[in-house]
């Protein structure tokens, strides 16, 4: 997120002397994108980031996915996959692309180990649960509602508070950002916007380990899992400072923007991606024209395909689907409101949904595992009652 953050304790100039009590030099790091000209931070380290005691492969993470046999309308019942895993093992991946690949998680087990993707951004969604993303920039306390955004390559580890999580889970190939009509030529937030920078929650406080002993560090990259053995715990940072962090912003924090008629779906933009955009679909007081249909129109995705995830509430242009559904609507055919959702949506003065959507810009492939939780007969829930 571009904006000036800082915690800790770190030198006057950068790329100077910065000195331990003991006369020895901490260890600088800058972390960046785009070689050095992206957004980046300089983190200051005990211990030398570069000091390995073991490097192996661990894994291959064969995703699976499946030719399509037919383009249609698609739904899945994210509810009936297995929990299991801890917050990274336990992720189902159910569809991806080259640019990102999507799924959920309901981990039942701890992290004995750290974590880093060093193939992109990542951003969780909190549907159920509490608890802390704890990273090298310090920790994110979160909560329900919540979007976690993490930037490639921070080591982090998930620690749940509650009995129960559940994630919706998003991992692309680059950066994730807010959209860019949103922010002005440096940056910053505009009025129009519909949150703004006091809802993002940065890392509220940094905690040091000087600790020596065995940890390991789990690396994503290129569809491989590595596992590093370090003989530090890699959360040694004293100090940081930049524009480059993990962060949380709650769906709650959302303000929607309603006008007279029906408004297309970037009003609900929140976030984008390369070849991607993420949207929020919060309760709002529907369009109040006199003659306004609340309902969406029919419409064609010609050039994206268009992925919702039900969080909560009753979808007014939906039937059938409910909280954990995942529906993909593919770009090449129309799609819209059920029967019976127009006529129904007319008078009415809110909605109470909660959703997730991602529209994507290049086609979604879908995983064998999705096909295990799929409802078969939703491309045909738009006939007649009667037929």
């Amino acid at each position: 997120m571009p904006f000036y953050h800082r915690l800790g304790s770190f030198p006057h100039k950068r790329h100077t002397t910065f000195y331990k009590p003991n006369g020895e030099l901490f260890r600088e790091q800058l972390m960046g994108t785009k070689g050095f000209s992206g957004i980046q931070s300089i983190l200051y380290h005990h211990n030398p980031p570069t000091q390995v005691r073991e490097a192996k492969r661990y894994a291959d993470l064969d995703l699976q996915f499946v030719p399509r046999e037919v383009l249609k309308h698609r739904h899945f019942l994210s509810f009936d996959l297995p929990p299991g895993g801890d917050p990274i093992s336990g992720r189902r991946y159910l569809l991806g692309n080259h640019d990102l690949v999507m799924g959920v998680c309901v981990p039942t087990e701890k992290m004995d180990y750290f974590y880093r993707n060093a193939e992109g951004d990542e951003l969780l969604f909190v549907h159920e649960g509490e608890g802390e993303l704890q990273t090298i920039f310090g920790t994110v306390p979160y909560r329900k509602g919540d979007y976690l955004v993490i930037p490639i390559g921070t080591t982090y580890r998930i620690e749940p508070t509650s009995k129960s999580s559940r994630f919706l889970v998003l991992e692309s190939q680059n950066e994730i950002v807010p959209p860019k009509r949103y922010r002005n030529e440096h940056g910053q937030l505009l009025e129009h916007s519909p949150f703004c920078e006091r809802d993002i929650r940065p890392p509220e406080r940094l905690v040091t380990y000087d600790e020596a002993g065995e940890f390991e560090v789990r690396v994503k990259q290129n569809n491989t899992l590595y596992s590093y053995t370090f003989d530090f715990h890699p959360f040694d940072v004293v100090g940081w400072d930049g524009y480059l962090f993990p962060y949380a912003l709650s769906i709650y924090d959302f303000e929607p923007i309603t006008g007279r008629v029906h408004q297309p779906p970037p009003v609900h933009q929140t976030f984008a991606g390369q070849n991607f955009v993420v949207c929020s679909f919060v309760p709002r007081l529907y369009d109040y024209h006199p003659q306004a249909i609340p309902a969406p129109y029919y419409h064609s995705n010609v050039e994206s395909d268009e992925v919702l995830y039900y969080v909560d509430g009753n979808f007014m242009s939906r039937k059938g689907v409910h909280e954990g559904s995942i529906t993909l609507h593919p770009m090449g055919i129309p799609h819209g409101p059920h029967p019976g959702k127009v006529e129904a949506s007319i008078g009415k003065k809110e909605t109470k949904e909660l959703a997730v959507m991602v529209d994507t810009f290049r086609p979604l492939q879908v995983t064998r595992q999705a096909l295990e939780v799929e409802d078969s007969n939703y491309m045909y829930s738009w006939l007649p009652a009667e037929q």
